[in-house]
């Protein structure tokens, strides 16, 4: 599903080489739920965005669902990323101006094909699934913050992906709404097969995936 073959990132600092991610192998199956851990500044940040074509290598060959990104053009990584990779952010980033129900249908607005499916009543399936279809109607700064990881969640599965990156998801709730959005991720891999990613700096919430991955120094230095 997922492959890196002496994957490299670099870049510079005005005079100063910073690479940020070192000759890097791994394979990803699908349906695996998987935790990728390592301190601030390791490098894990920069292996999420390159495994899910937001950044491009320096070096090294990275393969996405059979298809080597390096012979895609912009346009077909953009397309590729769309349709099945889903994003879930520390942050939310959610827009402030459309509502939860308008946040969670925007990927499929950008949809290069025909969709099989209808955007907005997927989009209140997912809603009712997380137990915030009552929040449809509402703005981001009007629902709470386990709330607006919940939305973030369910845009993120709006294009129904094969693969969930979820960067460092219980960063900005309380330990108990952490609980809980550990817990949905879990169901997604178990309940839905999605394959899930989670990007941490905290040891027991990767403990709580199946496999780990650890990276230090942009390199990384074992996997379980």
């Amino acid at each position: 599903m997922i492959s890196l073959q002496n994957t490299c990132k670099t870049y510079w600092l005005g005079e100063e080489k910073v690479e940020a991610l070192k000759k890097a192998n791994l394979e990803i199956k699908e349906k695996e739920y998987i935790g990728i851990l390592g301190p601030s500044g390791s490098g894990k940040s920069t292996l999420m965005h390159i495994i899910g074509l937001l950044d491009k290598p320096t070096d090294g060959k990275v393969s996405l669902f059979g298809k080597d990104s390096s012979k895609l053009t912009d346009t077909q990584i953009s397309r590729l990323r769309n349709e099945n990779v889903g994003f879930v952010f520390q942050q939310f980033n959610l827009i402030e101006k459309f509502t939860v129900l308008e946040n969670v249908m925007l990927p499929s607005q950008y949809a290069k094909h025909n969709l099989d499916f209808n955007p907005r009543d997927y989009a209140m399936e997912l809603l009712t699934r997380f137990g915030i279809d009552h929040r449809a109607d509402f703005y981001p700064n009007k629902i709470s913050g386990g709330q607006q990881q919940r939305t973030a969640i369910a845009r993120a599965l709006i294009m129904k992906p094969k693969l969930i990156l979820a960067d460092e998801p219980t960063g900005n709730i309380d330990t108990k709404t952490g609980d809980e959005i550990m817990k949905l991720l879990e169901n997604l891999n178990k309940d839905l097969g999605v394959t899930v990613v989670i990007v941490t700096h905290e040891a027991d919430v990767a403990a709580r995936t199946k496999r780990q991955i650890y990276v230090k120094d942009g390199e990384i230095v074992d996997k379980l």
